[in-house]
């Protein structure tokens, strides 16, 4: 709620749209990137839902923070890892800068930097949370190759 003049009514006008399922949650969020043709995907807090949440594609998503140093070490190697499954149509590898958007869901728990989780298309509230493993491009393709529900066949695995 954000009334530029506080009194009664405007609260009992709010309560009441509250009640009815009316109101819109304030998301905190980034420009929605015009050009997001890049081998990885920029998610902002208004296009979570659309990218993160579409139940036709698996997603890798990385919560980082522009101030973190492992994220800034991570960075080429993100990109790397995008331009290695660019050409697969189901799968999305994709980023959001948690620092200066929202997380619209609670299964996405970021409780530091980087945070990295696969979302299946056909599990979207039971996110697999990336830990353990060296953050290089073998660990992080072994990591997609485990959890994706459909990638096409490599030409070695022919």
């Amino acid at each position: 709620m954000e009334p530029e003049e506080f009194d009664s009514d405007v609260l009992r006008q709010f309560v009441l749209a509250f009640k009815k399922g009316k109101l819109k949650p304030i998301v905190k969020s980034q420009p929605v990137p015009k050009n997001n043709k890049g081998p990885v995907k920029v998610v902002v807090g208004k296009t979570f839902d659309t990218i993160v949440m579409d139940p036709k594609n698996d997603v890798l998503i990385e919560f980082y923070a522009p101030w973190c140093g492992h994220c800034k070490k991570l960075e080429p190697v993100y990109t790397e890892l995008g331009k290695k499954y660019k050409n697969e149509k189901n799968l999305v590898i994709a980023k959001m800068d948690a620092t200066a958007n929202d997380v619209t869901s609670d299964h996405y728990k970021v409780e530091g930097f980087p945070t990295i989780y696969f979302a299946p298309r056909d599990k979207k509230n039971s996110p697999i949370k990336f830990e353990g493993g060296d953050r290089d491009l073998e660990h992080l393709s072994k990591f997609i190759e485990e959890h994706a529900t459909k990638l096409s066949r490599t030409k070695e695995e022919l």
